[in-house]
């Protein structure tokens, strides 16, 4: 009888890590990381193993990519402007909210706050990965304003990773930082008009708000950080290590073509189980079969213009 037992509690064992194994498998394996993606920790390579002839000749990624360099080369000054703009009254937006938030910070709200904080830097994670996978896989550079200004920087991220790194904080926050300035005017706009009981009542939510707006201010910066891979200060890769950001590691796991999968760029928290719950795909195919469009396309032209 308790022979019988053993047997079935290995084959319980036995089956459990059968599905652990099964479940915890890496979302890319490391050759085809190396296969399919830019070994960004050395710029001058453009793949460890070589898949093909033209591989051998025409750069599949980098700054040396023709449709890298299309795309490069359409970032106008009318962006550059809009850029600028939107980063000074961003932080202007910032430092005006902060000076309201900590004239009416409390010990006894610490906790909620520190509650808010994680709740805010969820919630950017979550929308840093909506964004990303809507303008990775669907739209069209050719699309008019949305294309060149806002849809060009994700084609030209594919083909070409390590061009952030070379973009000043302007360029990369730019866009970044326009989102999140509708929210912080509201802020601002509640602080100076509200009675002084009502945002009282409401302060720990005003503080999601703003701790939110930071995180989605920031989560470009982050971003250009896990593509970075020399010279970051100590304190970023402490920040990467601790997966308090998002990690230069775990990113790359994005990067292998064809881009379909760990979209979330703030922390990257969610990644996994998003793509646990096959979140992202199962949206690609509700909107493929209600469109007709195919996921990732104008993504694959530009990926192609090789030479």
């Amino acid at each position: 009888m308790d022979e019988i037992k053993v047997a079935n509690l290995g084959q319980a064992a036995s089956a459990a890590c059968s599905m652990a194994t099964n479940f915890l498998a890496p979302v890319k394996t490391e050759r085809q990381i190396y296969e399919n993606s830019m070994l960004e920790d050395d710029p001058n390579a453009n793949s460890v193993v070589s898949t093909s002839q033209e591989d051998r000749t025409v750069p599949r990624w980098g700054p040396n990519h023709k449709g890298a360099q299309e795309l490069a080369n359409l970032y106008s000054t009318g962006k550059r402007t809009q850029e600028c703009i939107c980063v000074g009254i961003c932080i202007t937006l910032i430092i005006v909210n902060s000076i309201f938030i900590l004239v009416r910070l409390r010990l006894e709200n610490l906790s909620s706050i520190a509650i808010a904080a994680f709740c805010g830097i969820v919630t950017a994670d979550f929308g840093s990965g909506l964004v990303h996978w809507a303008a990775d896989t669907w739209g069209s550079v050719e699309l008019p304003i949305l294309g060149k200004n806002f849809l060009r920087p994700f084609r030209e991220h594919h083909i070409d990773p390590t061009s952030i790194t070379r973009h000043d904080f302007i360029e990369t926050n730019g866009d970044n930082f326009m989102v999140t300035i509708p929210f912080l005017y509201k802020l601002t706009w509640d602080f100076l008009t509200l009675p002084e009981s009502e945002i009282q009542q409401k302060f720990v939510w005003t503080c999601y708000w703003f701790l939110l707006a930071i995180f989605v201010a920031m989560t470009n910066q982050i971003h250009k950080w896990s593509h970075t891979y020399f010279g970051l200060p100590s304190w970023v890769i402490w920040l990467q290590e601790h997966r308090v950001i998002l990690p230069r590691k775990h990113h790359r796991v994005h990067h292998v073509a064809p881009h379909e999968t760990y979209f979330c760029i703030t922390t990257g928290w969610l990644n996994w189980p998003l793509e646990q719950l096959r979140f992202w795909y199962i949206l690609e195919i509700i909107i493929e079969k209600a469109t007709g469009c195919k996921p990732r396309a104008d993504d694959l032209k530009w990926a192609q213009k090789r030479s």
